[in-house]
């Protein structure tokens, strides 16, 4: 069997990443299970796990990956690094048309590259196969209730980003103190809800259905997970179904302002189309029977279906303050404010866990049909261009976009 040479980049974005797509563990079990496979790393002074960790798994440190087969990385890599006659995986963030990655994308073409990219691998039933979706979730999560300690000033949380691992975020959580009659509502399931879901089972917080989340009374915080038909509605009054729904979202309005006269903290992990209505508007947050004081917006869609959230925030000053009544930016503690947590890079406030848990999907879900076979072509589904410098036919629509007329 031909010999292979698999490379980790260094990462070079600015802000840095310091998250990993393999760990060093990861890499010594690739080594494992595919005998053929060799793997380099290069050195790096800035991510999570340092050179020395992956030396110590007996893995060669390089300086050039000139000489890899296949080179895998986390964020976009930068135009001067891609070398070109190569095969990469990271997330481009190209499949979307966005217009800061069109001169990455243009590159990689005259430089026949083949892109893998992430975030369009996908199984035979079309459904996403990696991501670090969960760990924005847990992270993302873990700031809501942090946010909503300091808003209400009942108890603090050392910041994610300061804890060394999960560990350490979960034992923080055993802060959290809340009252008898908090509500929070969670809205999208997939990765980032069921993460997100993770934070809210080691918490004092019963769930209960939506019907029983609106019409009944507790003894103690609750919290409800809502399905898409739970928040929108056909606006003719007709029946909700759901493939209509997904089909043609401009023809449903949004039902989620049941729920801001009940919930103290919204926690949105939805996925949302631009063709979808919005879901919690400026009128909702305006009316004096809104409840909401913090919302962990997580989805982080700016200027979209949460009317609060204005902006993206970073890690390290990741809560602002919205006043609907101006619409503008203010202290998040000021009385009239909502608070509002949308870091928009979550995963990076855990880098070591969230790389373990995305190396492990690569190894589950990827490098077999790498280096084994492919029967539902997922690599080939997955490449948005080929080392002869075309897009391939599932990205062709991508052509006016590279060429600067869209």
């Amino acid at each position: 069997m031909k010999s292979i040479k698999l490379g980790v980049i260094r990462e070079g974005k600015v802000p840095p990443d310091f998250r990993v797509p393999l760990t060093p563990k990861q890499c010594k079990a690739i080594e494992v299970l595919y005998p053929h496979v060799e793997v380099v790393v290069q050195r790096s002074p800035i991510r999570t796990y340092p050179d020395a960790a992956y030396e110590e798994q007996g893995l060669t440190l390089v300086d050039s990956l000139a000489d890899c087969d296949y080179i895998f990385g986390v964020k976009e890599v930068q135009i001067a690094d891609l070398i070109p006659n190569k095969t990469f995986f990271f997330f481009s963030h190209t499949y979307k048309k966005q217009p800061y990655n069109r001169e990455l994308l243009k590159a990689i073409l005259d430089k026949k590259i083949a892109l893998v990219d992430y975030e369009v691998l996908k199984d035979k039933h079309n459904k996403r196969i990696i991501g670090f979706g969960r760990y924005a979730g847990i992270v993302g999560c873990y700031n809501a209730f942090l946010t909503y300690g300091l808003k209400s000033g009942r108890y603090t949380l050392k910041p994610a980003h300061a804890c060394e691992d999960r560990k350490e975020v979960e034992q923080e959580l055993k802060k959290v103190d809340l009252p008898a009659d908090f509500r929070v509502v969670l809205t999208g399931f997939g990765r980032v809800g069921h993460g997100a879901r993770e934070i809210i089972d080691l918490l004092p917080i019963t769930e209960v259905s939506p019907d029983e989340y609106l019409n009944e009374n507790f003894d103690g915080p609750v919290f409800t997970h809502l399905e898409a038909e739970d928040y929108f509605a056909p606006k003719d009054g007709s029946p909700f179904v759901k493939q209509d729904f997904y089909a043609t979202p401009e023809n449903y309005c949004s039902t989620f302002g049941r729920y801001s006269v009940k919930s103290d903290m919204y926690v949105p992990c939805h996925f949302w189309s631009a063709k979808s209505p919005f879901i919690l508007t400026n009128e909702d947050l305006m009316k004096e029977t809104n409840r909401i004081q913090v919302v962990g917006d997580i989805s982080c869609d700016i200027a979209g279906p949460i009317a609060c959230t204005i902006r993206p925030s970073k890690i390290g000053n990741g809560i602002y303050g919205y006043d609907p009544r101006t619409q503008i930016e203010v202290d998040f503690m000021d009385p009239k404010a909502i608070a509002v947590m949308a870091i928009d890079n979550l995963p990076c406030e855990l880098p070591k866990d969230a790389s373990e848990d995305f190396g492990n999907e690569l190894l589950k879900h990827v490098l077999p049909c790498l280096f084994g076979e492919d029967p539902d072509h997922v690599i080939a589904r997955g490449s948005q261009t080929n080392l002869n410098g075309e897009l391939t036919e599932g990205f062709s629509y991508l052509s006016n976009y590279v060429a600067g007329l869209e």
